[in-house]
C-alpha cells in the first residue's frame, strides 16, 4: 500500500473533485523546446503516456497546431487506485510560424515521449548571392 504524508496534496484532490475538474480537465499545455539547427527549426513536445495514433498535428496558413489525449491505463474491475497524480485528457500547443519556414515540408517524429518536429527554413529566407551591374560588366555581392 502506499502512503501519502502532504496533507495539501488530499486537499487539491477534494478541491479537483468538489469542482468538478478531476482527472479528465479542459485541454492544458505541452512543455516544448523550440531551437534552430542549419536550415531547419525544431520545436520538440514533451508527451509522456501518450501512444502516437494519439497525436494530432495540423498546419492552417501559417498556425501549427498539436493536439494530443492520454487516455486512462485499461483496470480491472477489482482495481482499487490508492494515488493519481499524472493528468489525464487533451493537451494542446499552438505555435505562430514565421513566414520564412516551409510549412509545406514539416516532419515528424515520436520517440521516447518526446515529439520531434522539424521545419525547413524556406528557400526565399535562406541567403544567397545577389548579382548588381557595375558599368559594362556585373559584380557578385552577398545578399
Amino acid at each position: 500500500m502506499l502512503m501519502r504524508t502532504d496533507p495539501f496534496r488530499e486537499l487539491d484532490r477534494l478541491a479537483q473533485q468538489l469542482m468538478g475538474t478531476g482527472t479528465w480537465s479542459r485541454p492544458s499545455a505541452m512543455p516544448m523546446d523550440a531551437y534552430r539547427e542549419g536550415d531547419e527549426y525544431v520545436v520538440a513536445f514533451d508527451l509522456p503516456g501518450v501512444t502516437a495514433d494519439a497525436i494530432d498535428i495540423d498546419v492552417e496558413r501559417n498556425m501549427l497546431t498539436v493536439k494530443a489525449e492520454r487516455r486512462p491505463v485499461a483496470k480491472a474491475d477489482d482495481v482499487q487506485m490508492e494515488l493519481s497524480e499524472r493528468p489525464l485528457g487533451a493537451f494542446s500547443r499552438q505555435i505562430v510560424l514565421a513566414d520564412t519556414l516551409d510549412t509545406e515540408h514539416i516532419k515528424a517524429d515520436y520517440d521516447a515521449g518526446v515529439l520531434t518536429l522539424r521545419i525547413p527554413i524556406a528557400e526565399r529566407a535562406k541567403p544567397r548571392k545577389v548579382s548588381i551591374g557595375v558599368g559594362s560588366g556585373h559584380k557578385e555581392i552577398s545578399g
